[in-house]
């Protein structure tokens, strides 16, 4: 990754209408996800001038300068080692589309010129991971089957838009998804350990892993190192805080340090009527391109962060939150791109948190839990 966690480029010498393929690309996608575009240019340009204020606050020394109006901003800087800020430009995107950058190492749709000069440095190997060739010559010149790429020509907008769709899908699909049961608080209202009640006939921390494997290639237990020996005997895997005393989202982050590419289903150990079928809900509509998908409670309008999938770039933006001490993951579902289902009935994911609710989610539960009964 260079830029983008989906990211794809469309590179080719000048002449061989990048910019018209990319803008008829960005038209399409556009529909249905927010597209970021960087174009690389070879040639100096400009984007301010002479007599602006903006230009004579950089001409005076300034080195950064950002203009704005209530509709869009500029930030005007010089170059130097900018690729992390670049990163976080472009982070609320689904997915960048990169114009030019053809020695670098990203993928890329190469523009074949007519001359096919572009393929004498595909095979010197100095042009890096193409996964496409376009031709740009008439509709009769014959495909370049000796590249083992696929090839399609310029005109074929609609053909070229589905590939990119179906090689970020790929993409997609490699990103292993992770279970993540949070259970580092400290249950001061319930007076006893949360994660070691038994509504089903044994502990939430058991009942809530047995949800997650139908859905996760492993779950991972997220709690406070003093949890540690207790909760090790489970049998899971256990990631404790590295990020202390910030509630939940430290539980995450300290997952997503262990595990960087994952994404992680996270669900908090107190939610006994939380079900299969609800998170089969949620991965059914997961956006995999955006920050997290979550429930939206239909009474309140506010997201549920316990009980939500995070997808890896997400732990960008909770580190950015932290360094300003925002450690809210409410707050990451409310300000960032996000992919939210309606949740009409919001029992299936109602914290258990005092000894009244818990006695009356008991009595729920007793017709069909023998050792329940009287």
């Amino acid at each position: 990754m260079l830029f983008h966690p989906f990211e794809i480029a469309i590179s080719g010498f000048s002449g061989t209408g990048k910019t018209t393929l990319a803008a008829a690309i960005v038209n399409r996608l556009s529909k249905r996800f927010t597209v970021g575009y960087y174009k690389h240019g070879c040639h100096r340009f400009d984007i301010d001038r002479e007599g602006k204020d903006s230009h004579t606050l950089k001409q005076a020394g300034a080195g950064t300068v950002m203009i704005s109006d209530p509709e869009k901003k500029a930030v005007i800087a010089g170059t130097g080692n900018r690729q992390v800020s670049e990163r976080m430009v472009f982070l609320d995107c689904d997915l960048l589309l990169v114009e030019g950058l053809k020695e670098l190492p990203l993928p890329k749709l190469l523009m074949v010129d007519r001359e096919r000069k572009i393929l004498d440095l595909l095979a010197a190997g100095i042009i890096p991971q193409p996964v496409a060739l376009v031709l740009t010559g008439p509709e009769t010149e014959p495909p370049l089957n000796s590249c083992n790429l696929p090839v399609f020509h310029r005109d074929d907008i609609d053909t070229i838009t589905a590939f990119i769709e179906s090689f970020l899908a790929a993409k997609v699909s490699e990103t292993p998804l992770s279970g993540l049961i949070l259970a580092g608080g400290r249950s001061r209202r319930m007076g006893t350990d949360k994660a070691l009640l038994s509504y089903h006939g044994k502990n939430q921390i058991l009942h809530t892993a047995a949800l997650l494997k139908e859905h996760c290639r492993e779950v991972f237990l997220s709690c406070r190192s003093d949890q540690e020996a207790t909760y090790a005997s489970f049998g899971l895997p256990v990631i404790t805080d590295r990020y202390l005393e910030t509630g939940p989202a430290g539980g995450l982050l300290s997952a997503q340090h262990h595990h960087p590419q994952d994404a992680w289903l996270a669900v908090a150990c107190d939610m006994p009527f939380l079900n299969g079928a609800l998170l089969g809900e949620l991965l059914e509509n997961r956006m995999p391109l955006r920050f997290a998908t979550a429930f939206r409670h239909a009474g309140s309008g506010k997201f549920e962060p316990l009980s939500a999938c995070y997808e890896p770039k997400s732990r960008t933006a909770l580190l950015a939150g932290h360094a300003e001490g925002n450690h809210s993951l409410q707050a990451l579902l409310e300000g960032r791109r996000i992919g939210e289902i309606t949740l009409s009935d919001s029992r299936a994911i109602s914290n258990i948190n005092d000894p009244e609710s818990m006695q009356k989610a008991l009595r729920e539960f007793r017709p069909s839990c023998g050792e329940n009964r009287p």
